[in-house]
């Protein structure tokens, strides 16, 4: 029995080596069957005949690629094998396919076993280390492999090497490979192509590969390795070198290589360098040339070209070509870009058909599409549908709550996302920062700021700009400013933010001096400098300096200007009054004026009451079509302070046949880190809407005393005195501000933002208000910011 069962198992292991190397499934199933049933059959026990053709099974199904039955396989052998080859092809197997863990897995099983591992063994469980990033796993096979002396091994240093450059342990990679005493392609290529994945490590990576050169040659895989690094810096002439590299030693058939400096010259913004490349590479391309195709196009902005070239590479779907969730990422970003629903609705039809939504990164760029289109409550419904949302998910729509005006519902979701246990990224708190500045909620700002500061995200540029226009927003100028001078980097962005924000605060000699501040260190002005410089000159009345850097930024800087120049010029002659030196400035534009230039002349004519004027640039206004409410309220209300009750009407009437409705005044105020709003006349309920009321009664009565008197003409209804005394004393600004009297300490100063612009009678009254309580009241209208103090506005009556 014994005899023939092994004759058996011989003659099973020589067809299964047949097998392997026919790859016959079929067949091997069979034998399997046939080896099941011997070891069913036979009596002993302690039988070690049937070890060699399971061996030689496992073996088979991994050259099978069916890694599940060998693994049920090799589990369910008659002894533990200690054959370390049998081990290492598995190992081997699950560091090439997956899943990884299995890999590390079966390593430490075989050390359990007493099995020691072997130059072979280390390459591919150090692979599997790699491709999960584990290299705290990684550093304790590194200790086996010191204890084992095969640190030597030019495969096995190659091995480590990959794994701490892949995972960002650079110091490390850089030690193996100074101790290696012989290095291959290989090894340098592993090098290379780690250092090349990480931010920074350019000028490591040129270096490496000019040592490369003295010891040996590269090869196109050295070249895929390099090309990344390039990209990443957008060194076009370093790119333009490796290409004549490629063409000298045959490399350019490479498709990698091709996709590579296709991906170069894109990044480089050299598109039509790159779409040679990419029709160079021809027939041969596959998908991620194509995706590096369109990528390319996106870089450089060329956005309906990378919507046609996705369509033409839809139609290559059957001749092999396969969509990848990037290549369908990039272009619903595209779709997002040019906010075209339409096409980004289709391509959600196809992820979801495809089974790309379930993909993260498809599903974060799908949110951001309806976000960016204006469909926040679509976006809104997607997230919720979602399997799993990582910070880049709450981002998008954070950012899309806050771009579509929603900013409070951007700060809840900010707290959902933070609930979820998942950690704000930089990309978060740049959209998370605009909201806490719209709102002017400066405890939710100070928190950001205290995270960005313990997250290491202030040697950010980008997140120090959003700071410092979230506490010049939220009147902490001079915390702005601190922010401003502690910043590593300034960018252009930098300075025009700061000069933007002493304009809206009133202090344009601050901004006049950090203009000067900023030409001194050598930064060279841009149209938007200008746009705040002459805007910061309009608020704060200098109309010399503004009119000075007007005619500078042509004659000294090279500078056209823009209609946005032109309606700073505008407003700020017709602030001053200059209505003569006004209709000449725009009789000598090179451009047709637009709204936003009469709008700048309207709103003057309101505050001077020049009712002749404001009727003809109100009839230009018609003719040109009105952008908003704003002008039909700045018309109607200047009827309205002269009397003109009638025509007062009949604009408002006009304003709504035309689609046009008044916002109502609004105005919020934050106390302990909540938002609390107010509409005038106290229309929406609060729960302290009496006190707030008794406490306006007792103001106007100390005010009064003080010499104040209403100013009824900013009333525009034709309603008798006392009833317009009311009307003007629950004005959401002053209603927000008696809030705020009640609710904060008396020497805590009071910060009100409100939606429109002030009224004058609000501006005087505020004044009183400040003298009576001996408080700090600082009022953010949609104009500027207003510092009362004692009495004083530091506008001084000029907004």
């Amino acid at each position: 029995m014994q005899l023939r069962t092994r004759s058996s198992l011989e003659y099973c292991t020589v067809l299964l080596e047949s097998c392997i190397q026919s790859k016959s499934l079929f067949q091997g199933k069979l034998i399997h069957q046939h080896l099941l049933k011997c070891l069913h059959r036979t009596q002993e026990t302690k039988l070690t005949n049937f070890d060699v053709p399971f061996e030689k099974l496992v073996d088979f199904y991994i050259a099978c690629n069916e890694l599940k039955i060998a693994r049920h396989v090799f589990d369910k052998m008659p002894h533990r094998p200690k054959n370390v080859v049998l081990w290492n092809l598995l190992i081997k197997a699950y560091a090439w396919n997956g899943p990884y863990e299995e890999a590390i897995d079966l390593y430490y099983k075989m050390l359990g076993y007493g099995i020691t591992p072997n130059r072979f063994t280390f390459p591919f469980v150090l692979k599997a280390c790699s491709a999960l990033k584990e290299v705290s796993e990684g550093r304790e096979i590194h200790f086996d492999i010191k204890r084992l002396r095969l640190e030597s091994n030019v495969y096995v240093s190659t091995a480590l090497v990959d794994l701490y450059a892949k995972c960002g342990c650079l110091d490390d990679a850089k030690e193996v490979f100074d101790k290696m005493h012989k290095r291959d392609v290989v090894a340098w290529n592993s090098m290379i192509s780690g250092f090349s994945l990480h931010e920074g490590s350019y000028d490591e990576v040129a270096r490496l590969l000019v040592q490369m050169q003295y010891d040996v040659s590269p090869n196109s895989s050295t070249i895929v390795g390099v090309l990344p690094a390039v990209a990443q810096v957008n060194s076009l002439r370093h790119g333009k070198e490796i290409h004549g590299f490629c063409v000298r030693r045959g490399f350019v058939g490479d498709v990698v290589v091709g996709t590579g400096i296709l991906d170069v010259y894109g990044k480089c913004q050299c598109i039509d360098y790159a779409r040679r490349i990419f029709d160079m590479i021809g027939i041969v391309k596959n998908e991620v040339t194509w995706s590096a195709m369109v990528g390319a196009y996106v870089v450089c902005d060329f956005m309906r070209e990378a919507l046609e070239l996705f369509c033409q590479l839809l139609m290559l779907k059957d001749d092999g070509i396969v969509l990848s969730a990037v290549t369908l990422a990039t272009v619903i970003r595209v779709c997002a870009n040019l906010t075209d629903l339409s096409m980004g609705s289709c391509l959600h039809c196809y992820a979801i058909k495809s089974g790309f939504v379930l993909d993260l990164m498809v599903g974060n760029t799908l949110l951001s599409m309806y976000a960016k289109c204006g469909i926040i409550n679509g976006a809104m419904r997607f997230f919720n549908e979602m399997d799993s949302r990582d910070a880049v998910s709450f981002t998008a729509i954070i950012s899309g709550y806050v771009q579509n005006g929603n900013s409070e519902e951007g700060l809840c979701m900010l707290l959902e996302m933070q609930l979820s246990g998942i950690n704000p990224e930089k990309a978060t708190l740049a959209s998370v920062l605009p909201a806490c500045a719209h709102l002017a909620a400066l405890h939710y700002g100070s928190c950001s700021h205290c995270y960005a500061i313990v997250c290491g995200f202030t040697a950010d540029t980008m997140i120090c700009n959003a700071l410092i226009d979230m506490y010049a927003k939220c009147g902490k100028i001079d915390t702005a400013r601190k922010v401003f001078d502690r910043m590593h980097k300034r960018g252009i962005v930098s300075w025009n933010t700061m000069i933007i924000a002493y304009g809206i605060h009133g202090i344009g000699l601050e901004a006049l001096l950090l203009f000067d501040n900023m030409q001194s260190e050598g930064l060279k002005p841009d149209d938007v400098t200008f746009i705040c410089l002459i805007s910061a000159c309009s608020h704060s009345g200098l109309v010399a300096d503004g009119k000075y850097w007007f005619n500078a930024m042509t004659q000294d800087f090279g500078i056209i200007p823009r209609m946005e120049h032109y309606a700073c010029m505008v407003d700020l002659l017709s602030r001053a009054g200059l209505f003569k030196e006004v209709h000449s400035f725009i009789e000598k534009m090179p451009l047709e004026p637009d709204v936003r230039v009469w709008g700048a002349l309207l709103s003057a004519c309101r505050v001077y009451k020049n009712v002749e004027l404001g009727e003809e640039v109100s009839k230009k206004i018609q003719k040109l079509g009105p952008e908003s409410t704003g002008n039909f309220v700045l018309l109607s209300n200047m009827y309205s302070a002269v009397g003109r009750w009638d025509d007062a009407a009949q604009v408002r009437s006009t304003q709504k046949e035309q689609g046009f409705e008044k916002s109502p005044g609004c105005s919020w105020i934050e106390i302990s880190g909540v938002v609390h709003t107010f509409v005038g006349g106290g229309y929406r309920s609060h729960p302290q809407l009496a006190q707030i009321s008794n406490k306006l009664d007792e103001l106007l009565v100390e005010m009064k005393r003080l010499g104040y008197q209403t100013e009824s003409s900013y009333v525009f209804q034709d309603v008798e005195e006392e009833e317009k005394e009311r009307v003007l004393l629950y004005h959401s600004e002053k209603l927000a501000i008696a809030f705020g009297i009640l609710s904060l300490s008396p020497d805590k100063p009071i910060l009100v933002t409100k939606n429109l612009r002030v009224c004058g009678d609000c501006h005087t009254a505020i004044k009183f208000i400040s003298l009576v309580t001996k408080r700090d009241i600082t009022v953010r209208d949609a104009s500027r910011f207003h510092h009362f103090k004692d009495g004083i506005c530091n506008c001084g009556d000029f907004w």
